[in-house]
């Protein structure tokens, strides 16, 4: 016989013992809020089928029709359904930095943004369905109370098209902290709705296809890049360059297995000449793929590089004018500066753009012996940064180190010789005290030839007092730091190099 249970009365069945306690899941979805359902009472042996009915919002009480022993049952629940992130799939973020501006993004990605867009925004005489991918001015409203939050322009992206290949929905509001603050308050209010985790946009769209792994990294590049170098290299990742170098060396791989496959299937219908030209053939792709991949690999550490910058250590004797260069090119005092040997005692650091490039600069104690206790201490700390630079630019007093102006013989300090590597660059610098200096393509560099022999390292003539050769220093430079580190960029650099 048919009975009806209520709540309130479940309880009093448990203590039957042909039936048991047994929970009921429900799926999420996307356009209904379903009540936290606790517990169904159902006969030990039964068949069952829960099926929902009706549900009604402002009673937050719904039917449930079906067979549990022989009994049909109504449930009520006085409160919204407490969900687990992962049973909450909308998810929603402030796309744009947040603080004082004229326009914020909020973005909300998931199978519950139309009825995002339903519960949240407002506007008298218009249609409760959006249309994709047009911009439709609404109010922002607290799903609870109705309260206006903010006048917005609003646009829906249909999934699949859509950036996380799921249905999206952004809302470009004010940005000003009191209306950013309330959106998000609403928002937090919907049940089946959660902020986003750090990234999780963009592991959504990987997730649906939209983006492959080569392309989130360009992506995350083309985001944090701060130079032309970076974004035009970051450019190229999101593309899909690394993608089609993969591509193509996968099937140069499948290439080279049909030769040994063909080998080992029809080897014996094939002479032993040719048996001998398919090995050979299948030998010499794999060496090819070997090589490019060896190739690939072996870039001087170009995607690090790229990322965290270039670390250039200036380093040289006392007063040569290394913490001058170090001012020169931040543009600013930023090292001190003083004709008493010893001022730099520790290392200083800046992150700068030369000619587009992001440079990690790093000023130098003079190298000397020196009986001065904390002197010493930043002469080792000099020799160390230059030890751990990607490149290295010495600093000297062309009067001091030119030991004949007629044959332009260049003399290398004993404290300095010891920190020099074959890619070291030299500045020379004073060159305005000089009274008839040589051409460059005149000068020697003694006791250097360990490292070049009969030739010269790159190096530049320049007085930092009155900004002499220092277009043609800063030129030089980056052409040095295209060559070294950004050989593989596809753009013609030359255009926006200084």
């Amino acid at each position: 016989m048919l009975r009806q249970w209520r709540a309130g009365t479940i309880q009093k069945a448990v203590k039957d013992p042909r039936i048991q306690r047994r929970h009921v899941q429900f799926r999420e979805n996307s356009s209904l809020l379903i009540p936290n359902l606790a517990s169904v009472v159902l006969h030990r042996n039964s068949p069952w089928n829960c099926r929902l009915h009706r549900l009604n919002r402002s009673s937050s009480r719904f039917d449930a029709t079906g067979y549990a022993s022989h009994t049909h049952a109504t449930f009520s629940a006085k409160s919204e359904p407490t969900l687990s992130d992962a049973q909450r799939r909308t998810i929603y973020a402030l796309s744009t930095p947040p603080g004082k501006a004229g326009i914020a993004v909020i973005r909300v990605s998931g199978p519950d943004a139309l009825d995002v867009w339903r519960r949240v925004t407002r506007k008298k005489k218009s249609r409760d369905t959006p249309t994709p991918w047009m911009f439709q001015r609404r109010h922002v409203v607290d799903p609870e109370t109705e309260e206006r939050l903010d006048d917005s322009l609003v646009v829906f992206f249909k999934g699949p098209k859509s950036f996380t290949t799921e249905d999206t929905l952004e809302l470009h509001i004010h940005s000003g902290r009191a209306v950013l603050s309330a959106v998000l308050r609403a928002l937090a209010k919907l049940p089946y709705c959660r902020p986003a985790a750090p990234g999780e946009f963009t592991r959504r769209a990987f997730e649906g296809g939209r983006l492959d792994l080569t392309q989130v990294e360009g992506l995350r590049d083309l985001i944090d890049a701060e130079t032309e170098a970076q974004r035009r290299i970051a450019v190229s990742g999101a593309e899909g360059t690394a993608r089609a170098r993969y591509t193509a060396l996968r099937s140069q791989i499948l290439e080279c297995l049909v030769f040994i496959e063909g080998f080992i299937d029809f080897g014996e219908d094939v002479d032993e000449l040719g048996q001998e030209a398919m090995i050979k053939e299948a030998h010499d792709r794999a060496l090819n793929i070997i090589s490019s991949i060896r190739s690939h690999l072996d870039d001087n550490r170009r995607g690090e590089i790229l990322r965290s910058g270039i670390k250039l250590a200036i380093f040289g004797p006392p007063n040569a004018g290394k913490s001058s260069l170090f001012n020169f090119l931040a543009q600013r005092d930023a090292a001190i500066t003083s004709p008493i040997p010893g001022t730099t005692r520790d290392v200083l650091t800046l992150t700068l753009d030369i000619g587009g490039f992001p440079v990690v600069l790093s000023d130098t104690a003079g190298l000397r012996e020196t009986l001065d206790t904390v002197e010493q201490v930043g002469v080792g700390r000099a020799g160390n940064a230059v030890k751990e630079a990607d490149l290295s630019l010495c600093v000297l007093s062309l009067p001091d180190v030119l030991s004949s102006s007629e044959n332009a013989l260049v003399r290398i300090p004993d404290e300095v010789k010891g920190h020099l590597k074959p890619d070291t660059l030299f500045l020379l610098n004073k060159s305005d005290n000089i009274a008839s200096l040589p051409p460059n393509q005149s000068f020697t560099f003694m006791e250097y030839g360990g490292y070049y022999g009969s030739k010269r390292p790159k190096f530049w003539t320049a007085s930092l007092r009155t900004s002499e050769g220092t277009q043609s220093f800063l030129d030089g430079l980056a052409q040095v730091l295209r060559t070294r580190y950004f050989a593989q960029v596809q753009y013609p650099l030359d255009e926006w190099i200084p």
